[in-house]
């Protein structure tokens, strides 16, 4: 699946890690709804270091449709809320 990290660029996952990234995802997703800051920023540079690591960079010169669109890793809170609601952003 590609994974693309908003401002940052596509990453290539393999299908496999769709489970874990799901896990991660909604990791974000509840400290969105309880709109806890800290444990916002913390699960949301845990999800997007993981797909930088599990992940292989496609390169720029490739054209993707992205399966997956993440925000960037300076997204606030207030911004996240509008986006990471109800079934949260990867697609079931």
């Amino acid at each position: 699946m590609i994974v693309r990290i908003s401002g940052e660029g596509q990453f290539d996952l393999p299908d496999s890690e769709s489970d874990r990234l799901n896990e991660l995802e909604a990791a974000v997703v509840e400290a969105v709804e309880r709109a806890d800051e800290q444990a916002f920023a913390a699960s949301l540079a845990t999800l997007l270091a993981y797909v930088r690591e599990s992940g292989s960079v496609v390169p720029d010169e490739e054209l993707e449709g992205s399966d997956v669109i993440l925000p960037p890793a300076d997204t606030s809170l207030a911004e996240a809320a509008a986006d990471f609601t109800g079934e949260g952003l990867i697609p079931d």
